[in-house]
């Protein structure tokens, strides 16, 4: 069994469904609480400034836009339980880790681990005794560097990124992995939307959506796919409310039906808040099969398609003609697509995909929002572009309130692709870099973070560096990870908090403790800001509030320059000079980055600015110029007899591998994480009861099996044939093979598994 993720339950499990608001008075006491129990003193300070303009930090957790509308209060249960954690006053110093050895540590829980607070100072591992021990940064530059130079190749060293790093951050740490030689730049997006980088990138020559809040404002209906809200973007709720307000239809689709479909109290709504006067965030659930949402697409598009021919309005076919490509062949897929093959497919019945339609083709402006329960699929690019397909359908881009509108899950995963972080580079950016930086990048692909896993398995890479995450617990096939990790010679973990990647780790291996979000950057030329960018594309500032955790902390501008200086000597690239006033770096990027000219000035302006989206424009740079429909035929993804597709997600007390607790709110679920959702007519078809300890076993592509025993069966309202469960519990369960052919994703949210009762023990 692998250590606990969470804390030790506070009582027996319980479960009961949950029926009452998102957000409101639950979220406000499940705050309290945590602030009190974290002691966090400047929490209410920190409230007061988290999101704002003019001085503010940008939240660490999501990466929801920042409210246009002046709002003081823009923030949510989840972003305060963030910040409050990274505030902390706890600390993990030398003393520590003295008194407990990796062995040991490797025992405890990942909740246990992070909550002995911040790290403080330099580590390095002593083989010997089995413990980290101090290590001057000078030091441990020296160790990376040297490491570095001695590889046979470049390739031989991986740098992975999380959604913490700032833009600043971000550019200088591909631009030490490409002057190293290297593309090998894994990042989170591999295993979160990377399909929709590429489906939009095909579809209409942009990685990214076209939307602003300014368009969820303006829309007549809101397509929510595969999305939580109120957990991994509470603040969305806010949106949802004031379209529903307003009239606008708003269709959520997901296999389970969470309580951000239903309604809300929005916190700073105090009049709402004092008359428990809930808000409804949704006008239908579509309850879709997993991995069913490219039928449900293709279901409403051919409805679309059928109407056409009895109202010409049903289409835009001015729009179709001068704006786009491939719609006849798109035509002429959708009709011979029988309805059986798509009501099976999705699991929704021809009914409900016609009024799902009917909001569509009524509706003049549309928006299709999604998250990972689009992405993270085997045929995620082609549902992506299936979503293009039908907003392309009604003209549905290009103008105010409507367009695509992804939801990406972590503070500037997006700014990280922006400002170089991509194993795919393109060939106009490298040579922008080379002109302007003065170096010479490497031209072929590098690697993703599955391709690094493998990579280190087999031997080829080397030294792995960090920057931020839980690489060992966000990862698939956990077990594989693990092992692959401690194959390097050197591992480095930059991180603010003690997590399981430092403890599974190479045959040397440093921890290297940073500032956090809401720290102030002091440097040479005075304190620092950073820039994010949303997942709507807008740019703007980001500045600490609060005296370092540690004297001894380093920024990442400031670790990424001190790698830079050790591994390259002869580097005629000014790091430490970048480092001294990050003005200058942004200049640098200002003309290396498309969007970004006259960075310095637009980025303080208020609110920032947004990067600009030729596709919203409808420049499209695409190889025909024009939008360009997909023809995909649909995935069969009905589970064979007796197995089950199964999916993993976040608790509501969860933020990617953070664990708050053990309980899951807003789906009614207490003192419990080893569990996993079932149709109740599934569980009849097995034998099993409620809290019935089973056993779950994966089947890859490969055929190899992977098993988790003793989970307790929870009867969930979820599509017959289909499961869900936690990450990261459950991600040893995905085999390193079961990954898209279309993105390189694992596949997280269908695995392909069965279910049985447990003649064991039930999982601790």
């Amino acid at each position: 069994m692998e250590p606990r993720v969470g804390p030790r339950p506070e009582g027996e499990p319980f479960f009961h469904p949950y029926h009452h608001p998102a957000a409101g008075w639950g979220a406000a006491k499940s705050v309290t609480k945590f602030l009190v129990r974290e002691r966090a003193l400047d929490g209410p300070r920190a409230i007061m400034k988290m999101n704002h303009e003019n001085g503010g930090f940008d939240c660490p957790g999501c990466a929801w836009p920042d409210d246009t509308k002046g709002l003081r209060l823009d923030l949510c249960e989840n972003g305060v339980k963030h910040v409050t954690w990274e505030m902390t006053h706890k600390r993990v110093g030398r003393e520590f880790f003295a008194a407990h050895s990796v062995s040991e540590l490797f025992e405890w829980s990942d909740f246990a681990l992070e909550d002995q607070g911040r790290l403080t100072e330099p580590m390095v591992y002593d083989a010997e005794s089995d413990h980290y021990v101090p290590i001057s940064w000078r030091d441990a530059f020296a160790l990376i560097g040297r490491s570095l130079r001695e590889l046979d190749d470049p390739d031989q060293a991986s740098f992975y990124t999380s959604g913490r790093l700032g833009n600043e951050a971000t550019f200088l740490y591909q631009l030490l992995a490409r002057e190293l030689g290297t593309n090998n730049l894994p990042d989170c997006s591999n295993m979160c939307h990377e399909a929709s980088g590429r489906a939009l990138a095909a579809s209409l020559g942009t990685g990214k959506g076209t939307v602003d809040l300014k368009d969820w404002d303006a829309t007549d209906a809101l397509f929510v796919i595969g999305v939580n809200a109120a957990s991994n973007a509470p603040r969305m709720l806010t949106a949802l409310a004031d379209a529903y307000r307003r009239g606008a239809q708003i269709v959520h689709v997901n296999p389970l039906i969470e309580a951000a479909s239903r309604r809300t109290i929005i916190p700073h709504d105090f009049v709402d808040m004092a008359a428990f006067h809930a808000t409804r965030t949704g006008t239908l659930n579509l309850q879709v099969r997993v991995g069913g949402d490219m039928a449900l697409l293709r279901g409403i598009a051919k409805a679309v398609l059928d109407q056409s021919e009895s109202d010409p309005k049903a289409l835009d076919q001015e729009f179709i003609d001068r704006y786009t490509t491939g719609f006849e062949e798109y035509r002429k897929v959708c009709e011979a697509t029988p309805w059986e093959e798509i009501e099976r497919q999705s699991a929704i019945s021809r009914a409900d995909l016609l009024h799902a339609a009917r909001i569509y083709r009524e509706a003049d402006r549309s928006i299709v929002s999604w998250c990972l329960g689009v992405s993270q699929h085997e045929h995620g690019v082609d549902t992506v572009r299936e979503i293009v397909n039908l907003l392309l359908l009604r003209g549905n881009l290009g103008r105010e309130g409507a367009g695509p509108s992804p939801v990406r899950g972590h503070s500037n995963v997006q700014g990280n692709r922006t400002c170089g972080i991509d194993h795919r580079p393109e060939p106009a950016f490298l040579d922008r870099l080379g002109e302007v930086c003065g170096i010479t990048p490497p031209r072929a692909h590098g690697l993703d973070t599955v391709g690094t896993i493998a990579a280190m398995q087999r031997g080829d890479v080397k030294v792995f560096v960090g920057m931020g995450g839980n690489f060992a617990l966000a990862a698939p096939d956990t077990r594989a990870t693990y092992e692959a990790l401690r194959t390097c010679d050197l591992t480095v973990q930059v991180s603010t908090k003690l997590n399981r990647s430092h403890l599974v780790h190479g045959r040397h291996a440093l921890i290297l403790p940073c500032l956090g979000r809401t720290e102030k950057d002091h440097q040479r030329c005075g304190i620092q800001s950073t820039s994010v960018e949303d997942s709507m594309s807008m740019v703007h500032l980001s500045v600490g509030m609060k005296k370092p955790a540690s004297s001894h902390l380093l920024s990442e501008p400031a670790v990424i320059a001190g790698i830079a200086r050790a591994a390259l000597p002869d580097s005629t690239t000014p790091w430490a000079w970048y480092v001294e006033d990050y003005d200058r770096i942004r200049d640098t990027m200002a003309q290396v980055l498309d969007g970004f000219e006259d960075f310095n000035r637009r980025v303080r302006l208020p609110l920032g600015f947004r990067i600009r989206q030729p596709a919203r424009e409808l420049v499209f740079r695409t190889p025909s110029g024009l939008a360009e429909f997909s023809s995909a035929p649909l995935p069969d993804v009905v589970p064979p007899p007796g197995t089950l597709a199964l999916g993993t997600m976040r608790s509501h007390d969860q933020w990617n591998t953070t664990i708050y607790s053990d309980n899951d709110r807003y789906r009614g679920v207490k003192n419990l994480r080893t569990l996993v959702f079932m149709n109740p007519s599934d569980m009849r078809e097995r034998s099993i009861e409620e809290f019935d300890p089973v056993d779950i076993t994966s089947t890859a592509k490969d055929g190899s099996t992977r098993t988790l025993n003793g989970y307790l069966a929870i009867p969930y309202d979820l599509p017959r044939g289909c499961a869900a469960g936690y990450m990261p519990e459950m991600n040893v369960l995905i085999a390193l093979c079961d990954y898209s052919e279309q993105s390189d994703q694992p596949l997280m949210k269908h695995i392909r598994a069965t279910i049985s009762r447990s003649a064991g023990p039930a999982a601790s």
